[in-house]
This record gives structure tokens, sequence and C-alpha cells, in this order.
């Protein structure tokens, strides 16, 4: 009679060790929710303090490719939702890649005052002399400040002046470190209290593509409950409710199916 329950006793400690691997996860994201997610995060922890996770942030092209190359990312918040796409078609997605917000860019500066500044004074104002955009190669934020000043007819004069982020976040840091005197940020950055204590101009999004952004669970974390109970949270209002304070425009919900 002591042999079964001597089993259930050898086997309780793997029991035990995959519950709680269980509830672990990786959260890879784009710099542009940097403030956001940290608040979306710290109100998930307090309902759900049985859940581990940790967020690390960068471009979206970067952690692409290193998911790709296996990195043990569980869930991927893109600033474009191109991105999540890419993993789908290589079969690395447990679901179909959604739509979580769009972003918007704005001209920012600690040292003048942005909100006077147009797309096409950024060439031309001797002040400038730096202007910060995330690199166009692999960051979304970049690519649509390309194509804002492709559209403000401005991108060849305003060469001379360009310094790459290596993501948005980095961006917003090289100005207020003062490695470049005005930079094109994500709007949510811009919100973030210590930066929206200078003003900025929001870039007519008519200028360029939308910052549509997506997120998808990557295949390794498909049976993670953690993880889906993570991606529903992204969906309440009161994840909602943080992302538009910081600038973040929501999707429009899909109509209801009426069979």
């Amino acid at each position: 009679m002591l042999r079964p329950f001597l089993l259930v006793l050898a086997m309780l400690p793997a029991a035990l060790a995959f519950s709680a691997h269980a509830q672990k996860f990786t959260v890879a994201a784009a710099s542009d929710l940097r403030y956001a997610l940290d608040d979306i995060a710290e109100l998930y922890r307090r309902e759900h303090p049985d859940h581990t996770f940790n967020v690390i942030y960068g471009s979206s092209g970067k952690m692409t490719t290193q998911i790709m190359n296996g990195a043990p990312y569980d869930i991927f918040f893109s600033a474009d939702i191109a991105f999540p796409k890419r993993l789908q078609e290589a079969g690395l997605t447990a679901n179909e890649p959604e739509v979580y917000a769009i972003g918007r860019i704005v001209i920012w500066s600690n040292t003048l005052d942005a909100s006077e500044l147009s797309l096409e004074d950024l060439p031309t104002d001797r002040r400038i002399r730096r202007l910060a955009i995330a690199q166009p190669a692999h960051a979304p934020y970049g690519l649509r400040a390309r194509e804002a000043l492709e559209s403000a007819g401005v991108w060849d004069e305003v060469q001379p002046k360009l310094v790459f982020g290596e993501n948005i976040a980095h961006t917003a840091q090289m100005v207020q470190s003062g490695a470049a005197n005005a930079g094109i940020i994500a709007l949510s950055l811009a919100k973030f209290p210590a930066l929206a204590r200078y003003p900025h101009q929001l870039i007519d999004d008519a200028l360029h593509n939308p910052l549509t952004q997506g997120f998808v669970v990557v295949k390794r974390a498909e049976d993670n409950e953690a993880v889906m109970a993570f991606a529903r949270f992204m969906e309440t209002e009161e994840a909602h409710g943080i992302m538009k304070r910081y600038g973040f425009v929501m999707p429009d919900p899909e109509p209801a199916d009426d069979g």
C-alpha cells in the first residue's frame, strides 16, 4: 500500500516544476512600448502574482531575426505587423498575427519648442545640427520617419544632419542626452511624463504608411497558459486605457457575427 504513495511523492517535484515553468514567460516588445507596457505589466502582475515574466525591448526587425534564430521569446509585440507575419510565414507562430494598436510619430526636442517646427524646417533650421531618427532598416518608426520626410520633400536635404538610433527609445535618448538637437520619435514616448514636459509636433499620418502594430505568440509557447492569459489581458479595457494614455490608437473592434 505504501508503494503507490511513494510513487506519487516521487512524481510531485516534477509536476510542481512543470507547473512553475508553465507560469514563466518572456515578452519581446518594440521599444515604443517601453513606458506603456511597463505600466500594463505592473497591473498584470498585481492581478496574476503567480506569473513570472520579464519584458525585453528592442527594434522589431532585430527581434524578428532573433526569434528566427531561436531566441527564447514567448510573445512578440512588434511596431509593425509585417514582422509577426514574417514569423508566421516561417512557421514560428502559435496564432494569427493580431493588431493591438496604431502608433504615431512626432517631432520632439528638449531644447527647442518642437511644437513650432515642421518637417520642412528640419533641414534649414540652424539650431538643428543633428536630427535623430531610428534606423529605417530595422525599426518601423525609423522607416515611417523616412517616409514622412520623403513626403515632405526634404529627405535628401536633411541627410547631412541625420543620426540614427538602434530603436525608437534609443533615438529619444539621443535627443535627451544632447547627441541630437531634435528627433522624430514615437508619440508614446513623448507622452511619458519626463519627456512630456517638452512640447512636440504631431506629424500628419497621411505622410507615411500606418504604424499598424501587431503581436503574435511564438510557437514554443503555444501550450503556455500564462502567455495566453497575458495576450488576453492586452485586450482588456484596463490595458487599452493605458495604451490610449500614451497616444496609441486602438484598432476598431471586429464586427459581431450575426450568423
